[in-house]
């Protein structure tokens, strides 16, 4: 175990798991957090590395199932789709009137399809899901930040978001699209004590699905990814991004696009 201290207050390092990330632990003591996409993945490391580090977190997954071993005395969970304003009020609901951090994390793929292909259907859901649904959820979260005059989130934008090249059409869109509402975010309420920051991934080990619908697509993306991205990176390696944006620790932090991608940025 490390020890390490900061404003007066030790803090004891823990690893979560043997070979781990550290973790901090009663970091969050006290505090309530929201994370979406909660059931798997990123969204489910960040959650459990939350609890661990003291937080009570509201979980939140469009599949039920992936909650069921969740639940615990420190984890609420709730089941739903986040482009249904009742998700949205079931979750904000569950907080019980406190809140303290939110990662929006939750975000579904685009099958690579470039715009000349792009349907409907698919451009609806897409920026519904990754794009709307963090702005409602960040906009119901607001109303008890600001009358509590604090409160971090942390959105979940992607590679996508900084280039063409890592996906099709929509999600680019909406990945780009994150990064305006963190930023803009971060402009209009960080003087009041509420901090607005996103985590890029590049390849993260989750169950996305991210099939290539596009022939066309495959052979112009395809060559790139393989050329250009590094190794798959584990959901705990994003969870430790997120929860130190989430933290006092980035206390100086607001309005940033903090890449967790091996270097897939710097090339």
């Amino acid at each position: 175990m490390l020890t390490r201290a900061r404003a007066g207050v030790v803090w004891n390092v823990v690893p979560l798991i043997e070979g781990d990330t550290m973790s901090t632990e009663g970091r969050f003591a006290g505090r309530t957090a929201i994370v979406t996409g909660a059931g798997s993945g990123i969204g489910r490391a960040t959650t459990l590395r939350l609890a661990a580090e003291g937080a009570r977190v509201v979980a939140a997954d469009v599949v039920a199932d992936r909650l069921a071993d969740l639940s615990s005395e420190q984890i609420t969970t709730v089941a739903g789709d986040l482009t249904s304003q009742a998700t949205i009020d079931a979750i904000i609901g569950a907080c019980g009137g406190t809140l303290d951090h939110l990662a929006n994390n939750a975000g579904i793929m685009d099958a690579f399809l470039p715009v000349g292909e792009l349907d409907d259907a698919t451009w609806d859901r897409v920026i519904a899901v990754n794009l709307t649904a963090p702005m409602k959820l960040t906009r119901a979260a607001l109303a008890i930040m600001l009358e509590a005059g604090h409160g971090t989130i942390v959105n979940t934008a992607s590679e996508a978001g900084l280039r063409a090249s890592a996906s099709g059409t929509a999600y680019t869109a909406s990945k780009h699209g994150v990064i305006g509402l963190t930023r803009s975010t971060a402009f209009f309420y960080g003087p009041k004590g509420i901090r607005c920051n996103a985590v890029l991934p590049g390849a993260v080990q989750t169950n996305i699905e991210a099939p290539f619908h596009s022939e066309y697509a495959a052979a112009r993306v395809g060559p790139m990814l393989q050329a250009t991205m590094p190794g798959v990176a584990q959901p705990e390696e994003l969870a430790a991004a997120i929860t130190w944006l989430l933290s006092d620790d980035s206390a100086n932090v607001n309005g940033a696009l903090v890449t967790s991608d091996g270097g897939w940025s710097t090339v």
